[in-house]
């Protein structure tokens, strides 16, 4: 479930009326709601509560450190995947004794961080990635906790940009090697041997894949278990949002109606598989967190009629949200004021100087007028923290609401800022 919805015909985050935030706020501007956040969190974890599991956050997905707080109070750990996100984390109240450490291109200094911080452990990708860990860890006289992270090579079925877990892509050691790579991994004198990682791509929303993947691999935990004493098995993120039909009709049973992969499903499908290995169960949720807890509101400024087309343009732009342009991403678009019924068909474009600047294409919307505000939906993942700075247009601002009551959680950026850090040379 999330907390956005229609409350006397004007569109509420939990009992905020985001028209009087976009007015006191201005646009474009991302909310997110701290009850869907929590509630998600938690349906999560009970549902795998069979389990010795613990969930840790996809830092990439929401960075901002008050969202990341209130995971942290809530038991939550996170996975990272730079020394920026650790910083993140500990300046947020995060344990980095709960966190994983991912990526392909870990450097000596982000090495060292984590070493420092006293990560959970490193999810190597490489033997290049485990020969320079123990480096390290042997110059600053510790042992490094280590997993491998494996390709299972298994299909996730998702948009190609998302996939992780093909033999094709950049992201963990090959099934063929993974034996060998433990087993000379082992002989490495700095490195503690810890777990298992795997993550197969992003937005999967049937249990299908993860159910391969974990079927494949859990005869290899088993014998890893046996030869090194691994004490977790990471099984990744990827659990699926909806992006289409995603405003909660007001019926408690719509969010299972819809097409969402839901916790429990999750869990009834995988939990009998891991529940025999008597191992940590790590989970790397991101965008099942925090994706519909968050919207994009943005001013209509103009309406332009083409020849072809009828173009309703925004404030705000790729710059603010690059899913549609990057992954062609749907994202469902309402107004703040419920519709009377009439609609238009319409693209949804921003001021950025490129023709993939677009929100919606040939896309039946709710009419609206220059002036009114419209919401840019399931926009709390990949939404702000992908954003820039392009055509030198300012970050937006956050906000998280809580009930009755809203948060800046990010002050909108200055043009001072935009300049930040510039020097003229004489």
């Amino acid at each position: 479930m999330h907390s956005f919805g229609y409350q006397n015909g004007s569109l509420h985050c939990e009992a905020t009326d985001l028209q009087a935030l976009a007015s006191e706020h201005g646009t474009p501007l991302f909310v997110y709601s701290k009850k869907t956040i929590l509630d998600n969190y938690q349906r999560l974890a009970s549902a795998m509560s069979e389990l010795d599991c613990q969930i840790c956050f996809a830092t990439k997905a929401n960075s901002n450190i008050a969202v990341l707080n209130q995971l942290a109070k809530a038991g939550a750990g996170f996975d990272v995947v730079s020394s920026g996100e650790i910083f993140r984390v500990e300046k947020a109240g995060g344990d980095p004794g709960k966190c994983t450490f991912a990526g392909v291109a870990k450097t000596r200094a982000e090495i060292e961080h984590g070493l420092k911080a006293g990560i959970y452990s490193f999810n190597a990708e490489s033997e290049a990635e485990l020969v320079l860990i123990d480096k390290v860890a042997g110059e600053m006289g510790v042992k490094a906790p280590v997993a491998l992270r494996l390709n299972p090579n298994v299909d996730a079925k998702t948009h190609a940009k998302i996939t992780t877990g093909k033999s094709g892509n950049k992201f963990g050691i090959d099934f063929d090697f993974i034996r060998d790579a433990y087993a000379r991994a082992s002989k490495l004198p700095n490195l503690n041997i810890r777990g298992l990682q795997m993550h197969i791509g992003s937005q999967l929303t049937t249990a299908a894949p993860f159910i391969e993947a974990v079927e494949k691999v859990v005869p290899l935990v088993e014998e890893l278990k046996a030869a090194y004493g691994i004490e977790f098995f990471s099984i990744g993120g990827g659990i699926g949002i909806v992006y289409e039909d995603s405003l909660a009709s007001g019926d408690p049973a719509w969010w299972e109606t819809s097409d969402a992969l839901t916790p429990e499903e999750y869990a009834a499908k995988l939990v009998p598989s891991l529940k025999p290995l008597a191992l940590k169960i790590i989970l790397e949720p991101g965008r099942y967190m925090v994706g519909n807890a968050g919207v994009l509101l943005t001013e209509v400024i103009y309406e332009k009629q083409g020849t072809t087309k009828l173009f309703k343009i925004v404030d705000a732009g790729m710059n603010d949200l690059i899913r549609p342009t990057l992954y062609e991403g749907h994202h469902d678009i309402v107004p703040l004021q419920e519709s009377d019924g009439e609609t238009e068909v319409v693209d949804v474009v921003g001021p950025v100087c490129e023709s993939g600047d677009y929100f919606a294409t040939n896309r039946e919307l709710a009419k609206v007028e220059e002036g009114d505000v419209i919401a840019v939906l399931s926009a709390g993942a990949y939404g702000f923290v992908m954003a820039s700075n392009y055509n030198s247009r300012p970050y937006p601002a956050e906000i998280l609401v809580d009930g009755e009551t809203a948060h800046v959680i990010r002050q909108r950026q200055s043009m001072d800022d935009l300049i930040a850090g510039e020097t003229i040379v004489e």
